[in-house]
């Protein structure tokens, strides 16, 4: 009934969730104790490290490699990339409301997201297993 690219898109979507609320926990933790920025800058990196073990064990059920490692931090960089730029012409070309522009360019960008974690994190498997 669901093909096997469906539920790994499922599974990547409950991952994005659970990543979204260990960044902002920890966040609003480093709040507490240093400026924004620094804190949003940790917090990113915790939820990156996050993101990457769970696609590796939950989502596409791989071993953790130090080469996936470090590539996977395209998949977050076209994300940024894609939700900055989409809602810059949302906000000041089309004057859409602020509040929202990123959680609707957060939700577009989940295809491309997706792909690219895709390549980095199953670069190199047979067929077979990508499918998995």
């Amino acid at each position: 009934m669901w093909s096997p690219t469906l539920w790994r898109l499922v599974r990547f979507c409950v991952v994005g969730v659970a990543n979204t609320a260990v960044y902002y926990l920890c966040y609003r933790a480093l709040l507490l104790v240093m400026a924004w920025f620094p804190a949003h800058l940790l917090a990113w990196a915790v939820s990156v490290v996050f993101s990457f073990f769970m696609n590796c064990w939950f989502t596409y059920r791989v071993r953790p490699t130090w080469k996936r490692f470090l590539a996977f931090p395209a998949s977050t960089l076209v994300n940024l990339l894609f939700t900055s730029v989409g809602s810059a012409i949302l906000v000041e070309a089309i004057h859409f409301d602020e509040r929202y522009a990123t959680l609707l360019m957060g939700i577009l960008a989940i295809p491309f997201t997706f792909a690219v974690t895709t390549f980095v994190l199953t670069k190199g498997m047979n067929a077979e297993d990508r499918a998995a």
